[in-house]
């Protein structure tokens, strides 16, 4: 079966800074795998990569076969992307906000407004879809994200830091609809997170970076036990790390969307 996603060997710098070093990592069709490690472990920057927004060597990431340095329009077709920076504009409606992504993707004018509504009905949001985006609250902000990034109706959902900022029930309820799409579709979705009981419950199996390589991959469970009894995943990441887990500093707010539509911008 192909992978969702093999990276092999995959290295990036910025000057004299290594942010990636290496790294190989597979994630098969159809599992929620997180990518876990402190800040600067290489975490954002590989999925940069794998999204197409920052380049990667030939022959060093394939999505669903396909080599992302050399078809990156096929790529970018396949993949659903919410980025750690809020990519809603507080000035548009919720629906307004999934249709410009609808047509982004460059999906059927004729089938755009039956998609647009299918992505915010899975996200339950189709009873507010027609207020502005700055009246959401952070969680329903978060979820018209996820309705952004599932109107293409993507096989490869790319999460990076998704619920930063957000409160446990808002938390949940993103989780339960990332779950349900999932199950309704078959989707693969790469998430990262600082949240090690997010990825606890949620993923299948989680890889551990720590400057810019993969330390540890396996399921929650194994790599638990792998610690001994009542072991939990902090544990596991500072065994693998040595650091402590960051404190969450992004405030997920509706200010960051400049930062997002500038990198949108520079990378066409």
């Amino acid at each position: 079966m192909t992978p969702a996603v093999r990276c092999t060997g995959l290295r990036h710098a910025f000057g004299a800074t290594v942010a990636v070093d290496g790294l190989d990592l597979l994630i098969e069709p159809g599992e929620v795998f997180g990518l876990l490690g402190p800040n600067g472990a290489g975490k954002t920057t590989t999925i940069r990569m794998i999204t197409t927004l920052l380049p990667a060597p030939p022959d060093t990431i394939e999505v669903l076969g396909r080599d992302v340095a050399r078809d990156r329009t096929a790529v970018r077709r396949l993949i659903g992307y919410v980025p750690q920076q809020l990519s809603a504009d507080g000035t548009l409606t919720g629906r307004e906000n999934v249709a410009l992504f609808a047509r982004l993707y460059d999906l059927p004018r004729r089938a755009r407004a039956e998609q647009v509504a299918a992505a915010l009905d899975a996200v339950s949001l189709a009873d507010v879809a027609d207020r502005q985006a700055k009246t959401y609250s952070g969680g329903m902000l978060r979820r018209l994200e996820l309705a952004q990034a599932l109107v293409s109706a993507p096989r490869l959902l790319i999460l990076d830091e998704p619920t930063v900022g957000l409160d446990p029930v808002a938390r949940e309820g993103v989780w339960d609809r990332i779950e349900a799409v999932r199950a309704e579709t078959g989707m693969t979705v790469l998430v990262t997170t600082h949240a090690m009981q997010e990825a606890d419950e949620h993923c299948e199996r989680v890889a551990l970076m720590h400057r810019g390589r993969v330390r540890a991959v396996g399921s929650p469970a194994a790599l638990k036990g792998a610690l001994g009894p009542g072991a939990t995943l902090d544990d596991v990441f500072r065994h693998h790390t040595g650091d402590a887990l960051a404190p969450e500093t992004e405030n997920g707010g509706i200010r960051d969307v400049r930062a997002a539509r500038r990198t949108a911008r520079r990378v066409g």
